[in-house]
């Protein structure tokens, strides 16, 4: 399957059971325009004279960019799109202002959430819904370190149990969510067939 295909038959029914509605402009975008000016040009290195296009931009309820999606046809590796969808949301942040947008990129099959100020890019089994995204958006904004929380010792007040509480504290702190995305994937992930 070329592009123009995977977006119409895998990528825009993916987004539809999130509740994402292609058709409707007030929800995605499709072949976002990201407009620089013939003067920065030679910056963003685009072909297209001061344009780049964005595959899908996936919006807030203000209208304004929440995420990037970068597509890449169903016969390539959805992974050669993560820097092209970094350099899409960077832009989006310069020339619009606000947060830089969630990314994601996908061929159709595999699809990657990429939060690219905190976390490493992580495969994901299906797109977030819009109020999935406002609420990580919060999380995002209103983050705050954990291993300063108060650990109660009446529940864990040996040293041993104090310290290990820190570590894992810390652990999460410094983007080590391994164990905090595995609920995603077990609820996103197809239940293995019974014998």
């Amino acid at each position: 399957m070329n592009e123009a295909k995977t977006r119409q038959e895998i990528i825009d029914k993916r987004l539809a059971r999130a509740g994402w509605r292609v058709d409707h402009p007030g929800m995605v975008t499709r072949e976002f325009d990201i407009f620089f000016g013939p003067d920065s040009v030679k910056e963003t290195q685009s072909p297209y004279g001061g344009h780049q296009f964005s595959d899908y931009v996936l919006l807030k309820k203000d209208s304004s960019p929440q995420a990037v999606v970068e597509a890449k046809k169903t016969s390539r590796d959805a992974q050669l799109g993560q820097e092209q969808a970094l350099q899409y949301a960077q832009n989006i942040q310069k020339t619009q202002g606000g947060d830089l947008p969630f990314i994601f990129y996908t061929n159709g099959h595999d699809i990657f959430f990429w939060d690219s100020e905190n976390y490493p890019p992580q495969k994901v089994y299906g797109f977030p819904t819009r109020d999935d995204l406002e609420h990580m958006e919060f999380q995002r904004k209103e983050k705050r370190p954990l291993s300063p929380e108060l650990i109660n010792t009446d529940i864990a007040g040996r040293s041993y149990q104090i310290e290990a509480i820190r570590t894992i504290l810390e652990r999460v702190e410094n983007s080590h969510r391994k164990m905090l995305w595995s609920w995603q994937r077990a609820q996103e992930k197809p239940a293995p067939p019974l014998r």
